[in-house]
């Protein structure tokens, strides 16, 4: 067998161990020691500020110890309000219209009411006027036709205004 002996690495490793250990174990104690004290000595009143304190407050009978208050705004300010309930479907449809610039924006909430008379998914009218005309950007002059409705090689139907065209594409 062979005689093992320690390496000078080794030996400098366990002697710098040993002294932070011994640094640790040292200080350690102080430290707590001296937080501790500063602690308990923050806490106590001196006698002048006892003093200032009681000036300010006088506990009634039965009453001890000392209460603060801060000081609050002679008006509390309060908000107030009522909810009303109105359709959400009228500015989705609207925003919409308007995120394309499209001439049927002021007609959001007769969409609506057209899809709510005739059982219609609310988006329905809207994405065949985006599919046939883009929105009623392009259309044949006059014609209020948004919905490729009647449209073909001969000739084009049209409506009188765009209320006409939603209700008659809608029914």
């Amino acid at each position: 067998m062979e005689n093992y002996a320690p390496k000078k690495d080794e030996n400098f490793f366990f002697w710098k161990n040993l002294i932070i250990v011994t640094v640790f174990f040292t200080l350690a104690p102080i430290v707590l020691g001296t937080s501790l004290f500063s602690l308990y000595s923050l806490t106590k009143f001196s006698e002048n500020e006892n003093k200032i304190i009681s000036m300010y407050y006088q506990p009634k009978e039965g009453q001890e110890g000392v209460k603060l208050f801060a000081s609050l705004p002679a008006n509390i300010p309060s908000i107030s309000g009522f909810a009303t309930v109105s359709d959400g479907r009228i500015e989705l449809i609207r925003q919409y219209l308007s995120s394309y610039s499209s001439p049927l924006e002021p007609y959001a909430s007769f969409i609506i009411f057209a899809a709510d008379k005739y059982k219609l998914d609310f988006r329905l009218i809207t994405a065949i006027a985006q599919q046939e005309s883009n929105l009623c950007k392009i259309i044949p002059p006059n014609s209020y036709n948004c919905w490729g409705w009647g449209i073909h090689s001969g000739g084009t139907l049209g409506f009188n205004s765009f209320e006409e065209g939603i209700e008659i594409v809608s029914q």
